[in-house]
């Protein structure tokens, strides 16, 4: 229980403060790169640091890692709820995502400690991920609610009660081993320089032009992060990111799989949170409401995903779910102020399908391509990737709405962000179909 709620709130902190944003702007003065970065903050540290929080909860032990963590998360949080301004709530942010990183690896490490049984354990970590996907579904719903009824800030507040509820689940625990792991301090650091100036270069770009002094300086930063990183994990005893690993069959273009389906959902969930209130003119409440079919589709689809993979081959369903999915952001680009609300959540079914069809197939597929000992490693790159993908589309999709919108909701904007991403999916899915292992 003390897993599945942790796992489950970090989760939804992703996705339930894209509903607050129109609140979180008329409140704190922000503009669209605020707004970009209150997103980007927690999911760009989540990415980063989630490479080497898998090596701290084996060096502290799992049940220490876990309560620092949620400890610091709930910190986090109470102070993203007394954020004075937005460049606090970006700060405070930026903790939560860091802490949240703690949290994900530890979870999964105390499922595996409490269930010596391979069948019972299997449960419980199925039960885990469905935790995580409906957390992920149900977001924006609960920031619509919350935020309509309490203002924003509640939707951080409703973090403390639970921090205290996981704390005392995690004090009738017994206390976890703790196992020698080195940490790649460089290989660390490298990695959050390459992804926040990457970020800042797609978020500012759209507002202070792609050629301005701050965007080209931090795509230098960037670049030369970058081959820092990749320096660095050629030469430790124990990178964060084998690069070995990367050669084998079915990794990389995994990695990227999982990269291009997170870039799919998160940009799209920020997206409709900002075209429901600002261009339709909707509620907190309302908008939340509206994507309670989704978050069906969502559910049901994780549900029949590992059974369709058994009867058709994971390639397959990998395939076909990528496919699926860039259908979804073609068929929104006709999109209007005044296109029917019934015509709305029905171009959003391929949304529901498409992402949750394949996201387990993918997994599954990453962890019998590498490994035993590798297969910590390899669930972290994967969802490091995967917060990237959740990160760098934000970045796009707010750069490209701002872009030219005097109301801050640019149509133009956001369709050519719609095909961008939509163009990258086609990549990736004809490059799994034709890299990824058949079976």
């Amino acid at each position: 229980m003390a897993a599945l709620l942790g796992f489950s709130v970090i989760t939804i902190d992703v996705t339930a403060v894209n509903i607050a944003l129109p609140d979180i702007s008329a409140s704190l003065r922000g503009g669209m790169a605020g707004l970009q970065w209150v997103v980007d903050a927690y999911t760009l540290m989540f990415a980063a640091l989630m490479l080497s929080a898998g090596a701290l909860a084996d060096r502290a032990g799992a049940r220490r890692a876990y309560a620092w963590g949620v400890g610091l998360f709930t910190a986090a949080s109470l102070a993203c709820a007394l954020a004075p301004g937005i460049g606090a709530l970006i700060a405070a942010r930026v903790a939560q995502g860091g802490a949240a990183a703690i949290v994900m690896p530890a979870s999964l490490a105390l499922i595996r400690q409490a269930y010596d049984d391979p069948r019972r354990r299997a449960r419980a970590i199925a039960l885990w991920t469905v935790g995580g996907s409906v957390a992920v579904a149900v977001g924006p719903v609960l920031g619509g609610v919350l935020t309509e009824a309490a203002g924003w800030r509640a939707v951080f507040l409703l973090n403390l009660p639970v921090g205290a509820v996981i704390l005392a689940l995690l004090a009738r625990t017994a206390p976890s081993p703790r196992r020698p792991a080195p940490l790649d301090l460089v290989g660390q650091a490298t990695a959050v320089l390459t992804l926040t100036g990457l970020a800042f270069a797609v978020i500012e770009g759209g507002h202070l032009g792609w050629t301005s002094v701050p965007v080209l300086l931090s795509s230098a930063v960037a670049a030369a992060a970058g081959i820092a990183f990749y320096t660095a994990e050629r030469r430790h005893s124990a990178p964060l990111v084998p690069l070995g690993l990367l050669r084998r069959r079915g990794v990389g273009i995994a990695l990227a799989v999982g990269f291009a389906v997170n870039a799919g959902f998160y940009g799209l969930t920020f997206l409709l949170g900002l075209y429901y209130q600002q261009l339709r003119g909707m509620s907190g409440v309302t908008a939340g409401l509206m994507f309670i079919p989704l978050a069906a589709l969502i559910t049901a689809t994780n549900l029949v995903s590992p059974r369709a993979a058994e009867r058709l081959g994971r390639r397959r369903v990998i395939v076909i779910g990528q496919a699926v999915l860039a259908l979804a952001l073609f068929v929104l680009v006709p999109l209007t102020a005044t296109t029917p609300l019934w015509l709305v959540l029905l171009l959003l079914v391929p949304t529901g399908l498409g992402g949750a069809f394949a996201v387990p197939a993918l997994t599954a597929q990453l962890m019998d391509a590498v490994p035993a000992a590798r297969a910590g490693t390899a669930s972290g790159l994967l969802a490091a990737c995967r917060q990237t993908g959740g990160a760098m589309s934000v970045a796009l999709f707010g750069a490209l709405l701002a872009s030219g919108a005097a109301t801050g909701f640019s149509l133009p904007g956001m369709r050519a962000a719609l095909v961008a991403v939509g163009l990258l999916l086609c990549v990736t899915t004809a490059l799994a179909a034709w890299l990824l292992p058949r079976d």
